[in-house]
């Protein structure tokens, strides 16, 4: 029965069967050594004549084909260990040898660090680029965190609930994707920029404590730590204040720093509170960088910035929009002081920093049907449009809705300076490129006229 590579130090003197791919090979005489890998770590392997025929067909092995094989677990010979890997005392005396799988000649090399190669090259030949051991890494801890949440969350009486990815297009700060629909014809759905909507619907139909890693996806310009589709930590809760949210994410990375990346060090417990005043006259950013050292990689320096303005104005559209979205609550419940000066008009909103990045965003919502329609008013919404694009929420908040706030967390932003990495691509296993193409896959890509003809749909070339 096969056992995975990392095992084998238990094996010393024992049979054993491995499968994987082959890293390397290298030829010392008549003698073969191969490094083989699979799941769990890197082992090498010798061949010798004296298997016979096993040893020939280990002559034809290159890197990238799949095998299986049987041989006696040893220790390598006194000052031919490898220090840097886990299985590196021991060696694999082969006695059998099958070939799963052959491959031709890799376009990338995959058994370096790949920062010297070509992004469009690696994107293009992702599934290679995943097998070398930082992005393998990368995955993992990003499935150790995602888990971490999941527990951390659940047992603090959490509900995860999965919203919908078909959903209906609203303004809420960027573009949407739109899906025509087949059905319907004329009509589109949107997938999600956040599940915003439906999150706060859970708090009305009583849930309290609500969390999904969502899938969110928004049409706009990509750069280093953004992508048009991407992971966060979503969440909402009813009958709490701002600061229960940040003392809840405050403890909750604490206790994920602690457990998981313990060569980190947090530099400032409990995390600061800044207002967004205070941090543009301080620092000259709302997302500053409070590290003490700077270039020390394994320190963390967590914040939050709170006090943000309600509104900011568009020149170019002559209008108000939300700083953060419309479904913020204002410090202010008057209507008409509300409306006479919204420049002036603080929220309840807030932002999770993390050594120079924004990672999370959230806010206490308006939850009184009153003061969200007179936001959107504010905004430039005539109350026609108001109930045709969010009518469905104020009619959910007049059958009673309980106070309620929220957050969301970059994930990808938090996996890539958690390790180390200089973008999210690096944390993420099929990513697009800076300008939103899926080189792997040739997406996007034109369809079939047929299906356009379908979904009555005609494309028109842009003047």
């Amino acid at each position: 029965m096969r056992i995975l590579i990392k095992d084998i130090v238990k094996k010393e003197g024992q049979e054993v069967e491995l499968a994987g791919f082959v890293m390397a090979r290298r030829d010392h005489g008549k003698i073969i050594f191969i490094d083989l890998k699979d799941r769990s770590g890197v082992v090498q392997v010798v061949f010798t004549p004296q298997i016979g025929d096993f040893y020939h067909l280990a002559e034809n092995l290159r890197q990238g084909w799949v095998i299986n094989l049987s041989g006696i677990v040893k220790k390598r010979p006194t000052g031919m260990e490898n220090q840097e890997l886990e299985t590196g005392f021991y060696e694999i005396e082969a006695k059998t040898l099958q070939i799963v799988s052959q491959a031709k000649a890799l376009p990338i090399e995959t058994d370096t660090d790949g920062y010297d190669i070509n992004e469009e090259v690696r994107m293009k030949y992702r599934y290679l680029d995943l097998r070398r051991e930082r992005l393998t890494r990368n995955l993992k801890m990003r499935a150790k965190v995602f888990k971490f949440i999941r527990d951390y969350l659940t047992e603090r009486d959490f509900i995860e609930v999965e919203t919908p990815i078909l959903t209906k297009s609203t303004p809420e700060g960027a573009r949407d994707y739109l899906v025509p629909s087949r059905l319907q014809p004329g009509s589109f759905y949107a997938l999600p920029q956040s599940p915003q909507q439906y999150k706060q619907l859970l708090m009305v139909a009583g849930f309290e404590r609500y969390f999904q890693i969502a899938r969110c996806f928004r049409d706009e310009d990509t750069r280093g730590d953004r992508q048009p589709e991407f992971t966060q930590l979503d969440m909402e809760m009813s009958f709490v204040s701002e600061e229960e949210i940040l003392n809840l994410i405050e403890e909750m990375f604490i206790k994920l720093v602690k457990d998981l990346y313990p060569q980190k060090v947090i530099s400032q417990i409990p995390f600061p509170r800044l207002s967004y005043k205070e941090a543009i006259e301080k620092y000259n950013s709302d997302k500053p960088d409070l590290r003490k050292d700077k270039n020390n990689p394994d320190e963390l320096a967590f914040a939050f910035v709170n006090n943000f303005l309600m509104f900011e104005w568009r020149e170019e559209e002559k209008r108000f929009d939300a700083v953060h979205h419309p479904f913020t609550r204002p410090k202010i419940e008057n209507i008409e002081e509300l409306k006479k000066d919204p420049s002036k008009i603080l929220a309840y909103q807030y932002d999770f920093v993390l050594n120079g990045y924004e990672v999370g965003g959230g806010s206490l919502r308006s939850y009184k049907p009153e003061i969200l329609e007179a936001v959107f008013e504010i905004m430039g919404h005539s109350k026609e449009q108001i109930k045709n694009k969010f009518g469905h929420l104020l009619e959910a908040f007049s059958c009673g809705v309980p106070d309620h706030g929220g957050i969301a967390i970059g994930l990808d932003r938090i996996m890539m300076v958690l390790q180390n990495e200089p973008n999210i691509r690096e944390v993420i296993a099929f990513p697009k490129t800076g300008d939103g193409r899926d080189l792997m896959m040739q997406a996007p890509t034109a369809v079939e006229q047929a299906q356009l003809e379908e979904l009555g749909l005609e494309i028109k070339k842009k003047k």
